[in-house]
């Protein structure tokens, strides 16, 4: 049996591409009975985010061949020639291919580093499985194992801490000086992608008056719509501006849109209370002189960016502890896998023993002759006794052989040295 991965991820393909190998969320379900179709006999399980496609494998046909039956099933899927994606594929096999997923898992392998949205990703992907009758029982155990490890990683490891977003650098850091963010309102100016996710982030975490400022009202409406907050107009932005406790700033504007006058008129109107600013745009939407006024803090995107890359680094030198943790519980995985594969000649070995010990015995009593019941089931018992502490020996060195070497080699060594076939 193979256990195969083939994938494409942001290390080896770009948006454009990953983009037309995604399967739609609402597609998952066909694409894995399609799967399960194409590879009787086996299990499969399809992990699809922003960031990567990903289909693991365990079969009976050798694993060269299904990582090229997968890059055909992606071709096929997508209506996407292979020659356009195959440069950009990845395949991992046996040992590989778990250790990979204990990688991914552990959000060791993602653009961010420690981010925990991935487990949640994986987890949902071995759930879809599980709903499709896809998983057989080496992926079960294959993605209990990397839940497990993630865990381990993250409870033994420092990989998960400090903020690594844009936004969630921001939200923390809006806290830091609001403490509470229930009463507060948010004005977003602009309606760039990390404005909405530091909006929705603050919304999380309590907010609940949203303001949004945008040169095309259209989508102002939409953006307000969405979080049950206001549009007020671009144009008269300065009067609107004393009442945002916090402001989200990230338009496309060649110059500044918010000049240090525009504070002075707007701090008196709240009596001074604190307004936090974080100035995502590049060029700067914020006059940065505006940060000289009382209780007016500017975060531009080099002020958030610092505190996300320190953190990042923090992460980074936590890899190598982290991947010795993948290593040991990769082996460990691998020693079961290596178990599974070696109990039909551990069967049959068995089998045969006991079969040589039967024949003996049915001779044995025959030619004892007149014997109790009593005395031919302690003859056999004995004989039972004799046969299991011979074996007992052979297959706990046959399990720790297996650990260590390629289970296909200790498996041929076990049929020459024995003489069996293996049974199922």
């Amino acid at each position: 049996m193979s256990l195969v991965v083939v994938g494409i991820s942001h290390h080896t393909c770009p948006v454009e591409m990953r983009e037309k190998l995604s399967f739609p969320r609402d597609s998952l379900p066909q694409a894995l009975i399609d799967l399960n179709t194409l590879f009787q006999g086996g299990g499969a399980i399809l992990l699809n985010t922003c960031n990567r496609v990903e289909i693991y494998i365990h079969h009976p046909m050798e694993g060269p061949e299904l990582a090229r039956q997968l890059r055909s099933f992606l071709s096929e899927w997508h209506k996407v020639p292979e020659a356009e994606f195959a440069a950009h594929t990845y395949e991992y096999h046996g040992r590989e291919t778990a250790g990979h997923l204990f990688r991914v898992a552990s959000s060791l392998d993602s653009l961010v580093v420690g981010e925990a949205q991935i487990l949640g990703q994986v987890h949902e992907a071995y759930l879809l499985a599980q709903a499709a009758q896809t998983t057989d029982k080496v992926l079960h155990a294959l993605f209990q194992q990397a839940f497990s490890v993630a865990k381990l990683v993250r409870s033994s490891t420092s990989i998960g801490a400090g903020k690594v977003s844009i936004s969630s650098v921001a939200v923390d850091l809006a806290a830091s000086i609001f403490m509470d963010l229930s009463g507060k309102t948010v004005m977003v100016v602009g309606s760039g992608d990390v404005a909405e996710l530091t909006l929705r982030s603050l919304v999380g975490r309590g907010v609940k008056n949203v303001l949004i400022a945008n040169r095309h009202p259209d989508r102002a409406e939409a953006l307000a719509t969405s979080f049950s907050g206001e549009s007020v107009p671009f144009e008269s932005l300065g009067d609107h501006l004393h009442r945002a406790d916090i402001v989200i700033s990230t338009t496309a504007a060649p110059r500044f849109v918010l000049h240090p006058e525009d504070f002075q008129h707007a701090m008196p109107r709240r009596n001074h209370a604190p307004m936090f600013v974080i100035d995502i745009a590049v060029p700067r939407d914020v006059d940065p002189a505006a940060g000289q006024l009382d209780n007016v803090y500017i975060y531009d995107i080099d002020d958030l960016e610092k505190v996300v890359n320190e953190n990042i680094e923090a992460r980074r030198r936590e890899m190598d502890q982290c991947l010795a943790v993948v290593e040991r519980e990769t082996d460990k995985f691998m020693r079961w896998l290596g178990g599974l594969a070696v109990e039909p000649a551990i069967v049959s070995m068995s089998e045969e023993l006991h079969a040589i010990r039967e024949r003996e015995l049915q001779k044995t009593l025959a030619m004892l002759g007149d014997l109790t019941p009593r005395q031919r089931q302690e003859i056999a018992y004995l004989t039972q006794r004799i046969v299991n502490s011979i074996l007992q020996r052979p297959m706990t060195h046959i399990k720790h052989e297996i650990g260590h070497h390629d289970p296909g080699t200790v498996i041929h060594l076990v049929k020459r040295l024995f003489g069996i076939e293996e049974t199922g």
